[in-house]
């Protein structure tokens, strides 16, 4: 095949997903934080689909809705199979949507640990038909793939199998690519004389043998082809998905102390010689630069840190998180919105949202930004250098000029000069004498009580 062919997918999503027992579509359940149909999506587009088409039954109203409104980077069409009368039917009324591709590659929504090589090994493929399978010890349930002098000739359905071809261990992984000009033939030729009377899209492998046409063969692992039907498989699903993950980032030269313990995100971003102690979390949107220290614990979501970071432990920071080059947010501080810039400390117990906090400045245990009137947020402005003593309220909007110290214990509601000292405390009152007096008081009360 040449760079110059144009390939369309086929994403087949039209399942009832009831083993789910959810009341989100099958094909919306996430896997490391990203929908496992954009999973396949992405897999096809990174693979040189150029156009794809996701097959849905009528009812799945939401569904179309929810992938079209996420879908804007994605040249996507929906097509709708009007009866559920199996994959060979779906593939079939998808095609006209499908464009005018030289090959078309069909894939299930539900598959989201397929690998973009392994597809564009498919859709490359000089053949006119490419299957994907894979070798395992345990095929019960799967469709095996007949091969005759090493050729694949057919596949035949687990419940339509005989016991001889139950034995065979190349198993079906679903996936196919398909010359565009023969596929709407060999889609007409299907039957449905099976055990489910089904138009079975595998069956178009053995009308293709009949008729000459070449078949190639793709061989992948089996956790690439894991079809998710229950919660069980989407915890499976997950776990793989992590492992992958972890074993990126490894290789990019991201230290982990505990790889296990590490939950990433599909689109997780780390730069090399940085460190990941155990039980930390990323969520989406997480792009952390070289040579960041991240401690135990920690949990990440929508945060950009810059070179030299070190988070954590136990912190959480949150969507519009941004740090600049070797701030530091300590122990049990939580961040959202909030702008942090090169050097500045917010050490432990803090909130910070919706906050500037200029270079160098330095917050101190349990200050608090109240950002919230109960109906809209507000911003607070520190200046570079600027020193926030320990247990402040801030209280939004409010602006603390550079280099001005904030006295501990402090409610700030107003502009604070450059250079100024700003506190709130009360006076400091002593009375001598006070706690005797008080414990001969309660000491006859409870003498009174006992008589």
């Amino acid at each position: 095949m040449t760079e110059s062919l144009n390939f369309s997918a086929i994403i087949l999503a039209a399942g009832k997903g009831t083993r789910m027992k959810s009341d989100i579509p099958k094909v919306l359940h996430k896997v490391a934080g990203l929908e496992m149909i954009f999973h396949v999506i992405n897999a096809a587009q990174s693979a040189g689909v150029s156009h794809t088409t996701i097959v849905t039954s009528p009812i799945q109203v939401d569904l179309r809705d929810n992938i079209l409104a996420k879908a804007s980077d994605y040249n996507l069409t929906m097509a709708v199979q009007e009866q559920q009368l199996g994959t060979g039917d779906a593939v079939k009324a998808a095609l006209p949507l499908a464009g005018n591709p030289d090959k078309v590659l069909i894939l299930f929504g539900d598959t989201p640990l397929m690998r973009p090589d392994m597809l564009q090994q498919m859709v490359r493929d000089s053949s006119d038909i490419t299957l994907l399978g894979f070798m395992t010890d345990t095929p019960d349930g799967y469709g095996r793939i007949i091969c005759e002098d090493g050729k694949p000739i057919a596949i035949i359905e687990h419940k339509d199998a005989d016991e001889e071809t139950r034995h065979i261990k190349l198993c079906n992984g679903g996936a196919l690519a398909v010359n565009a000009t023969l596929l709407p033939d060999l889609l007409n030729g299907l039957e449905n004389n099976n055990a489910q009377s089904e138009y079975y899209l595998p069956d178009i492998v053995r009308l293709a043998h009949a008729q000459n046409i070449s078949i190639g063969l793709v061989v992948c692992q089996q956790e690439d082809t894991l079809g998710v039907d229950t919660k069980t498989g989407l915890a499976k699903a997950e776990a793989l998905m992590q492992n992958r993950l972890r074993q990126k980032h490894l290789d990019n030269g991201v230290s982990m102390t505990a790889p296990e313990t590490v939950y990433f995100s599909y689109d997780t971003q780390i730069g090399p010689d940085s460190s990941i102690e155990p039980h930390c979390i990323f969520g989406v949107d997480v792009k952390i630069a070289s040579e960041v220290t991240i401690k135990g614990f920690s949990h990440l979501e929508g945060v950009l840190a810059e070179t030299g970071v070190q988070i954590g432990p136990y912190a959480r920071l949150r969507q519009g998180t941004r740090l600049g080059a070797g701030a530091k947010i300590g122990n049990f501080v939580e961040t959202k919105k909030a702008q942090i810039m090169e050097d500045a400390k917010v050490n432990h117990l803090s909130y910070i949202g919706d906050a500037y906090i200029g270079e160098g400045a330095n917050i101190g245990a349990g200050t608090i930004t109240c950002n919230y009137d109960g109906y809209d947020k507000h911003l607070t402005e520190i200046g570079a250098g600027a020193f926030i003593g320990s247990n402040s309220s801030l209280i939004a909007p409010v602006k603390i000029g550079d280099g001005a110290y904030i006295g501990s214990s402090s409610s700030i509601s107003g502009e604070i000069e450059a250079e100024s000292l700003a506190l709130t405390r009360a006076p400091l009152k002593e009375i001598e004498g006070w706690s005797v007096k008080f414990r001969m008081k309660k000491t006859k009360t409870d003498e009174a009580k006992d008589k």
